[in-house]
């Protein structure tokens, strides 16, 4: 079972040719951080080594390590861009999992492998000039893992759509020029189960965040050192809802979760909080802490910064 991912990682990596890809995250002059729990627009090289994440429920409490890998494997896609002429757009393959451990108050406690998931993603239209980009994927969830821990036990698979947008074009007047480092970016996304008991499952994150590199190389330095002028506040909206599945779990979580990354050329540190924001959330989400070390494998090992197509 283990030895399917590692497969497919190597997989993955053998398709490496010698196309050079696009830098990570980066439309036009923002480069957006990547996102704690939403999924990133933007195809890239990157390898999230860890990520961690303890949250203590009503009735037991879960610690789980996630880890994925994305590859850009196409650079010579159709992509629209803002004057409507077709241009080299980007495809990824992210391949991830975590590792789960539950503690029930009662009761043995279980650990084991998530599902395997696998999300190819394509930018259809970037506008550089407006800090731009929406990208279509197809998320796909194979239960290849421990059934004492998978959600459910039959293969998901659905559309998800994400954009990011920049507000660089905001102007350099007054006090608005503060506002240009702000950005956005989020997901939506419906992913059906393919067989088996009926489990529709619907979710959406936006996340509102602050580059403090945009700020000092775009708009005024501020004479900030390391690490401050590296760092991006950030907050995200999170939902997720089975639209359909079993009696009393389909009540929609809603969260919000503040956190601050920071983030250069090789690598991006994150940490955040997680608080529901609804009452049917309250029971699953006491208290979770979140964390992220997302690898840039393209800027630490070049000669991953090549695309198969």
């Amino acid at each position: 079972m283990r030895g399917r991912f590692v497969l497919a990682l190597i997989l993955i990596a053998s398709l490496f040719s010698s196309i050079n890809a696009y830098a990570h995250g980066t439309v036009g002059d923002y480069t957006f951080l990547e996102p704690i729990v939403a999924d990133d627009a933007n195809p890239k090289n990157e390898l999230d080594l860890l990520r961690p994440q303890w949250t203590r429920m009503a009735g037991c409490r879960v610690f789980s390590l996630g880890f994925s890998l994305e590859k850009v494997i196409a650079a010579s896609t159709p992509e629209l861009t803002s004057n409507g002429v077709a241009n080299d757009g980007l495809v990824s393959l992210t391949l991830g999992d975590d590792w789960i451990y539950q503690s029930p108050r009662r009761g043995k406690s279980a650990s084991g492998f998530n599902e395997l998931e696998l999300l190819p993603k394509w930018a259809f239209l970037t506008m550089p000039e407006h800090e731009f980009r929406l990208s279509l994927g197809m998320r796909i969830i194979i239960p290849a893992g421990s059934p004492s821990v998978e959600a459910q036990h039959h293969t998901q698979l659905g559309p998800e759509f994400l954009w990011v947008k920049g507000m660089g074009e905001l102007g350099n007047d007054g006090l608005i020029k503060y506002l240009r480092p702000f950005a956005v970016q989020g997901d939506f996304g419906y992913v059906p189960a393919l067989g088996g008991r009926t489990w529709h499952e619907m979710f959406a994150d936006n996340v509102i965040e602050y580059s403090m590199p945009y700020l000092n190389n775009n708009v005024k330095d501020l004479g900030l050192g390391w690490p401050l002028r590296n760092l991006y506040p950030y907050i995200e909206f999170n939902y997720d809802q089975l639209v359909s599945g079993p009696p009393g779990q389909t009540f929609p979580q809603i969260a919000a979760t503040p956190g601050i990354a920071f983030m250069n050329y090789y690598v991006e540190l994150s940490i955040a909080t997680q608080f529901a924001l609804n009452h049917a959330s309250v029971a699953g989400n006491h208290a979770t802490v979140i964390g992220l070390l997302d690898l840039f494998i393209d800027d630490i090992f070049p000669p991953t910064n090549w695309t198969p197509l």
